[in-house]
């Protein structure tokens, strides 16, 4: 059966390397689902959860934005941050969650700072609650 490779780089390594039958990418705007054949796309993408089914199994991995492309049944991925669902834990993102809730906003660039930790701890949380 033919398979999709997905690469995960991030500024410090090669997250992951692996080959899926299908794989669910969290874009900037929404959701995007990849299968063999996909056509060619660049693509911005928003914090959220990677998800790549092989056969039975689902892996699941937190994406910190970043980009996309896909090509040749190839995804490629640029990203910030690349952490397994398993890693997660719901009451240390909890806690990252009101640590970021309670950072000053008394400037433009630190209330968008503010808003960039509230919404990674949420994105966090989120997959820390369905491993």
């Amino acid at each position: 059966m033919a398979s999709i490779k997905c690469i995960v780089v991030t500024p410090e390594t090669t997250a992951l390397e692996q080959e899926a039958d299908f794989i669910a990418l969290p874009l900037f705007d929404g959701e995007l689902g990849v299968d063999v054949g996909h056509s060619p796309l660049i693509g911005r993408l928003g914090l959220g959860e990677l998800r790549l089914k092989t056969g039975d199994n689902i892996s699941r991995y937190y994406i910190d934005g970043g980009f996309v492309q896909i090509a040749d049944d190839v995804v490629s991925i640029l990203t910030e941050a690349a952490v397994p669902a398993a890693e997660l834990n719901v009451a240390e993102e909890e806690r990252r969650l009101a640590e970021a809730q309670g950072q000053a906003a008394d400037s433009p660039e630190r209330f968008e700072q503010r808003k960039r930790a509230v919404n990674q701890a949420r994105a966090r949380l989120r997959i820390a609650f369905r491993a």
